[in-house]
């Protein structure tokens, strides 16, 4: 109640007005700098939003997932083990040099082989059935297989990947270079990334000529930023007690979809604690998931128990579940050899979070829910770069983030949790490992019968709901506010930026 009357204070010092802007660069905020522009190693949210705009892959995916041509005007798999690709002809980089078959030669070899140009790219298992690629001619590239991969169009596709320039190397993310509808410009760290309107582009031309991204870490500054028209878009990034009074604004509007985005706590398997499955079992029951998606959420979310989407055909609700259950969290703590002391206390785990405000708010109740069964949690907040970094290395014992785009094909699983995926060559920031778990993603990956495919995913998300290397919370949905001045705003499930490549800009409206 506080937060929300300090903000409806703020609301009404806006009043004052603010300092005239450029009327045709949009300003979307965005709770924390990329923390890498290089889309060969970036995997954070603003990292993969952004570069959704700069770079393409070879394919792209429409509404239905369906592969359509990208940088790729057409492809062939004349048997399991070979992909052969045809360029579009006439692409251009940003800097005006043609897009060639060793361009995608050069961005492939140098995720696989970190010595090849000094990046280590996270990302490097997607590409792992990889065994040479050959480019006859310019508009031609050959993939080689060492066992067939269902999934090696999905992580060629834009999004997945980004074509980078032969040559590109462990500096090319201080000023990158891709063939997308939007070009880099520059970047200050924690204050903003700015880009301009990609004249050369192969696909649409976007009708809005700019786009700064500015760093609010503050969701009331956010809030503020909106109200007096000094920023236009906020996407997923505001509490959600905010909106009804922007809501009430003449100078916005709010559009919303069902999400895919999925909040998840991480845990640290290495961990003395974490690694006994009762402990997390217990968390899991301790955490009251409702009451979090009725009050911070305001309803606008979904209980998630997969990281697949409840509308995947690879997705399960046939697995164990620990739905709210104070009694039942103590049963386990007891069980793993932690009673509670005298002070009621078991034992202390500490939470890393960015200092963004909504992140902070969910550790704050989930200190409480914890508490509640005796874990007394102590929350450490850091800046992202810092908080990302610390995740990224394994420097944890407990954190929560999101999983944006990726988690709408099932090879998300094997990226998260397989054992080849430890992190920094994949995203297995937990240290889970499980053989049966590597056997079924692994089947699935190449199996061309579909049933037994969904057999394996089916399986594969009953074990890691047992053992819970981390823990699904929910589905949130795409919240996209903006200044009315700003119109075709589509959201996205995932929560991309990809309406700004189509969205029209009304310079007229802007308000100084």
């Amino acid at each position: 109640m506080r937060r929300l009357m300090a903000l409806a204070a703020l609301m009404v010092l806006a009043g004052c007005g603010s300092a005239p802007r450029d009327p045709n660069t949009v300003v979307v905020l965005i709770e924390s700098s990329p923390a890498n522009l290089d889309p060969r190693i970036g995997t954070d949210a603003q990292s993969q939003r952004i570069d959704g705009l700069i770079f393409d892959g070879l394919v792209a995916r429409d509404a239905s997932f369906h592969f359509t041509p990208a940088l790729a005007e057409s492809w062939e798999q004349p048997d399991p083990l070979t992909l052969i690709f045809r360029l579009r002809r006439g692409v251009r980089f940003h800097d005006g040099r043609p897009l060639t078959s060793q361009d995608v030669k050069w961005t492939l070899e140098s995720m696989i082989d970190s010595n090849l140009s000094g990046i280590v790219s996270p990302k490097a298992k997607s590409y792992a059935s990889i065994v040479s690629i050959a480019t006859p001619d310019d508009s031609t590239v050959i993939l080689h297989l060492k066992q067939p991969d269902n999934f090696l169009l999905t992580n060629l596709s834009t999004g997945a990947i980004g074509i980078v320039p032969q040559g590109s190397g462990g500096s090319f993310r201080q000023h990158p270079i891709g063939t997308g509808s939007f070009k880099f410009v520059s970047q200050q760290l924690d204050q903003n990334v700015i880009l301009e309107r990609n004249p050369l582009s192969w696909s649409v031309t976007p009708l809005l000529p700019r786009l700064r991204f500015a760093v609010v870490p503050d969701a009331i500054t956010e809030s503020l930023e909106l109200e007096k028209g000094s920023a236009d878009v906020a996407i997923n990034s505001l509490p959600m007690d905010s909106l009804p009074i922007l809501a009430a604004r003449p100078n916005l509007a709010i559009e919303e979809v069902p999400g895919t985005e999925v909040q998840y706590l991480g845990l640290n398997l290495r961990d003395l604690i974490l690694k006994d499955v009762r402990v997390r079992q217990a968390i899991a029951c301790a955490i009251n998931r409702d009451l979090i998606i009725r009050t911070l959420q305001l309803g606008k979310a979904q209980p998630a128990d997969s990281l697949l989407p409840a509308s995947h055909w690879a997705w399960t609700g046939d697995v164990p579940l620990y739905p709210y259950n104070p009694s039942r969290a103590a049963q386990f703590l007891d069980q793993a050899g932690y009673p509670a002391g005298t002070s009621g206390i078991r034992f202390h785990l500490t939470m890393k979070t960015s200092t963004d405000e909504s992140a902070r708010l969910l550790a704050a109740v989930l200190q409480q829910q914890l508490g509640a069964v005796g874990i007394a949690l102590d929350i450490r907040s850091y800046e992202a770069a810092t908080f990302l970094s610390d995740v990224r290395s394994g420097a944890f014992q407990m954190y929560s983030l999101r999983w944006i785009g990726g988690n709408e094909q099932p090879d998300i699983l094997s990226y998260v949790f397989s054992t080849a995926s430890f992190s920094p060559k994949g995203a297995n920031r937990s240290h889970y490992s499980n053989s049966r778990l590597d056997s079924l993603l692994d089947d699935a990956a190449v199996s061309a019968d579909a049933a037994r495919r969904k057999a394996d995913y089916r399986e594969a998300q009953q074990i890691l709901s047992r053992d819970l290397p981390a823990i699904n919370l929910w589905y949130r949905d795409t919240v996209v506010v903006h200044n009315r001045r700003l119109t075709g705003v589509i959201p996205s499930p995932s929560g991309s930026f990809t309406f700004l490549e189509t969205a029209r800009l009304d310079t007229d409206a802007l308000k100084n």
